[in-house]
């Protein structure tokens, strides 16, 4: 495997042709990027302070973005696939695709993966086609970044067993799991295997860090009728993204989150007597909440009265999640404007009646906290 010199890193982008060329860039970097022989066949990330991308955009012209790796919104990834027949090599194409990450084998043992990469808006796909090893989210590795993030695995060939908080699961072939880059983890492949891996900020699930802090290392795949629904189409998928517009990337990659948080509910809601009542009221009202974000006039006081609660206790609730009532609707009515003026379905829509529509009854204000949360305006979004 090739790599780059340090003095003089390469960068892969993609033309307008979709052709793989390597120019050369200036950035000051602590990892170079990993260039197979020029001819386009490794396309990864130069490591540094930020990530940067290789941006392929609705127009055909190649842009590069530079994003921090812990930033909620991500650049859309192009398709690309990479070669590696060393471990540490393999290692750093994962640690730049994914988050930092240890690889081990056992000793003079052949190695040879293979990684095709495709994304869009804040979701990125990667199938890993490798033989057998070891893969460790540790302590060290969480503090080199990338803790914002879940990882929702799809097995299509061969067996591996995850473990994380302190569960163990073993996946057969056609088996869904879900781990969290915030806390340690472990996923042992004992064979050659293919996996398919969805990744993208936690932040994008309309559904608290604690419900589903239940679910890693779980099955989602048993007694799930949903289940069979969101593999397939996930499965299908990434090699379709090159293929679309941006503002249908964008559209399906938001569709393919609402089937995974659908599917997460559906497993919640099993084993909903099992779990602490405080956790269903949670969820009951958090469905409340996003059936009226509509409504300018929804409030703590409203909410409260609609579950037979006092607004203290709401309040408590929301402490419980590190968040208060009035953030949490304020980022649920955000997310859901910005799937709207992603969304060309509302090309003609303007982005006063965007807000209006999410509850924003002042668009100047409107404009104000878009820009805030995201970073852009929400014509800038729109335009992208």
């Amino acid at each position: 495997m090739f790599f780059a010199s340090p003095h003089q890193p390469r960068l892969c982008e993609l033309n307008s042709h979709s052709a793989l060329t390597c120019n050369a860039t200036r950035a000051t970097v602590r990892n170079p990027a990993h260039c197979h022989d020029c001819d386009g066949r490794l396309r990864s990330e130069i490591i540094r302070d930020e990530v940067i991308r290789t941006v392929a955009s609705h127009d055909g012209i190649s842009r590069v973005k530079e994003v921090d790796h812990l930033q909620t919104a991500r650049a859309p990834r192009a398709h690309a696939v990479a070669h590696s027949e060393s471990l540490p090599a393999f290692q750093q194409v994962v640690s730049s695709s994914f988050v930092p990450l240890r690889v081990s084998t056992e000793r003079d043992q052949p190695f040879h993966a293979r990684l095709t990469s495709a994304g869009g808006d804040c979701v990125d796909f990667t199938e890993v086609n490798a033989a057998p090893h070891l893969v460790e989210r540790t302590p060290e590795t969480i503090e080199g970044g990338g803790s914002g993030y879940y990882k929702v695995s799809l097995l299509l060939e061969g067996t591996s067993v995850l473990v994380q908080d302190g569960r163990e699961l073993v996946m057969q072939s056609g088996d869904l799991s879900v781990y969290d880059t915030s806390r340690p983890y472990s996923l042992l492949f004992t064979e050659q295997f293919r996996n398919l891996i969805m990744m993208f900020p936690k932040d994008q699930l309309e559904l608290p860090v604690p419900f589903t802090d239940q679910l890693t290392a779980v099955s989602l795949s048993a007694d799930h009728s949903l289940s069979p629904i969101v593999s397939a189409f996930i499965s299908q998928f990434p090699a379709q993204l090159e293929h679309l517009t941006a503002a249908l990337r964008a559209k399906l990659c938001h569709t393919s989150l609402g089937l995974i948080g659908t599917l997460f509910s559906q497993v919640l809601d099993v084993e909903a007597q099992a779990r602490d009542p405080r956790q269903v009221l949670l969820q009951q009202i958090f469905t409340f909440i996003d059936d009226h974000l509509g409504n300018p006039e929804l409030s703590p006081g409203i909410i409260a009265q609609a579950h037979y609660i006092s607004t203290r206790h709401l309040h408590a609730l929301f402490a419980d999640l590190d968040t208060t009532v009035s953030t949490s609707v304020r980022t649920r009515r955000l997310e859901s404007a910005k799937r709207d003026l992603a969304d060309p379905l509302h090309v003609t829509r303007t982005v006063a009646a965007v807000a209006a529509r999410w509850g924003f009854v002042d668009a100047a204000h409107f404009s104000r906290v878009f820009k805030r949360h995201f970073g852009v305006s929400p014509s800038e979004f729109r335009h992208h």
